[in-house]
């Protein structure tokens, strides 16, 4: 028997979907439904690595694990990833498949049907209830003829559809009536509620707008979801970047975050940003390192390109006078990379240049070839590092380049597994000072010792006492049940259950 399915639509990119469906998975597994998430194209540099070590969008994984499951590429057949110049990656089932341009790949969409179709069964075979995104609004013309991640899915999985408008954003009742004007009559019908998302105020204020359309539409309002602040919960991508919050005011740690055009898994520092000492900034300005306490190279799509971009706006040479004077400095995967002494491209893999300088603050050279690794890896320190917190820790890795090391540099990490196969492999690499350090591994902070040991480092540096204990910060599992919480309380759950039919 098939799962019974749900749909969430938008009435454009960014105005929560990803963050319902984690809402309404966590939900759903509370009272005891074996639900799962599915979106059939989902296009972000924000990615995940299966048990199985392929990648789907991050997404998707955070709503698996909302969800209690493993991530499956079931739950996301197709990632793209944004390359510039108007092409991406196609990742199919988890693997690198194709390099196309937009153009390009809406002519292959039709193809890649019969792989949405599988993966759907799948899932709806192995479940109870299947909660399906959406992708940017189901009423772009321009592309509704070769539509495979809205409505051409709602009908492949026979699901009633949820409208979710973004009120944060302005127009909101303008946004759901013109959606749903310019939907088919068909596609309207499939429509069973409308879901106004991203409140902060008097609910009630808000009345006479939710009865005009309740009236002019014929359809439900089944809810006014208030926005929650500070979710320690991943984005879809770093589109979620424009409307970061301020910093915290008044911590004694100041750290930045270069915010590079093709930042990738940016969500790398999103524990960090939630300890109270910490005060931590996405930022483009050369100016806005002085003072640091630590400077984040984070991971990158197109490292070169970002490299460039780099050195144009003055950040790389500011960031090489930051570690001159012994600043710290971290880089992650691209950002890794773009440390070392060079980055070599034979293949063309990234770029049309065969090979870049590196900023050279690091004993590494990066070559890049077709194979992108993909894995689930356990780490321990192998030198003293800001980084280096005695015990395994646990992270991942996504990336093409394979990095070499100069004989005299030394490495912070040995791997112990690399997608559960045992051993034991240096990992990274130091600066000659010990301020530099470049890692491959995402996912690093995660780990509250590694947390602990860096927060510990920058206060003595810092003159001021030392760490006794890990932050306690929230855990994922307790935000994922506070964003449940904020969305039962605001949904007419009787209604939602007798749309999905539970």
């Amino acid at each position: 028997m098939l799962a019974r399915t749900l749909m969430i639509q938008g009435t454009g990119s960014s105005v929560g979907k990803s963050l319902l469906v984690t809402a309404l998975c966590r939900m759903f597994r509370q009272q005891g439904i074996d639900v799962a998430p599915f979106k059939s194209q989902n296009m972000a540099l924000n990615s995940a690595v299966t048990r199985e070590g392929l990648e789907i969008g991050r997404a998707q994984a955070v709503q698996a694990e909302a969800a209690g499951l493993e991530p499956s590429v079931d739950m996301n057949p197709i990632l793209l990833k944004p390359e510039g110049h108007q092409t991406s990656q196609v990742v199919l089932l988890g693997r690198p498949a194709l390099r196309l341009s937009a153009r390009e790949y809406h002519e292959h969409k039709p193809r890649l049907q019969g792989i949405i179709a599988e993966s759907l069964e799948r899932l709806r075979r192995r479940h109870q209830l299947v909660i399906i995104e959406g992708a940017g609004s189901p009423a772009e013309i321009n592309l509704k003829a070769r539509d495979i991640v809205n409505m051409h899915v709602a009908r492949l999985a026979q699901a009633p559809v949820l409208l979710v408008g973004d009120i944060d954003r302005g127009g909101v009742f303008a946004a759901l009536l013109g959606t749903l004007e310019l939907l088919d009559a068909e596609e309207r019908e499939r429509v069973a509620a409308l879901v106004i998302n991203k409140f902060r105020g008097d609910v009630s204020l808000l009345e006479p707008g939710l009865e005009f359309l309740r009236q002019r539409t014929g359809k439900p309002v089944l809810g006014v979801v208030p926005h929650v602040p500070g979710l320690r919960i991943a984005d879809e991508d770093s589109v979620a970047l424009e409307g970061r919050h301020a910093p915290r005011q008044g911590a004694p740690l100041e750290l930045r975050v270069l915010r590079l055009p093709h930042i990738s898994n940016y969500d790398d520092v999103l524990a960090l940003e939630h300890e109270p000492e910490v005060a931590l900034r996405f930022v483009e300005d050369a100016r806005a390192l002085r003072g640091a306490d630590l400077v984040i190279l984070p991971g990158s799509k197109s490292t070169i390109a970002d490299l460039h971009w780099l050195r144009e706006r003055g950040l790389a040479a500011e960031l090489t006078r930051h570690a001159a004077q012994g600043g710290l400095v971290l880089g992650i995967c691209g950002g890794c990379q773009m440390l070392g002494q060079w980055i070599e491209d034979p293949e063309r893999v990234e770029s049309a240049e065969p090979c870049v300088p590196g900023l050279g603050l690091l004993g590494l050279t990066t070559r890049f070839g077709p194979e992108k690794r993909t894995t689930l890896v356990e780490a321990e320190p192998l030198a003293p590092s800001f980084l280096g917190a005695p015990g395994a820790l646990a992270a991942y890795e996504i990336h093409m380049g394979r990095l070499s090391l100069q004989s005299s540099a030394r490495s912070p990490f040995r791997l112990r597994s690399r997608n559960g196969q045992a051993l034991s492999e240096p990992e990274g690499a130091l600066s000659p000072a010990g301020n530099v350090l470049g890692t491959m591994l995402h996912g690093l902070f995660e780990n509250d010792g590694v947390r602990l040991r860096m927060l510990s480092v920058l206060r003595s540096r810092r003159g001021l006492a030392p760490v006794a204990a890990a932050k306690p910060i929230a855990s994922r599992e307790e935000e994922y049940d506070r964003l449940a919480g904020a969305v039962r309380a605001a949904l007419d759950v009787p209604r939602l259950l007798q749309i999905v039919g539970c």
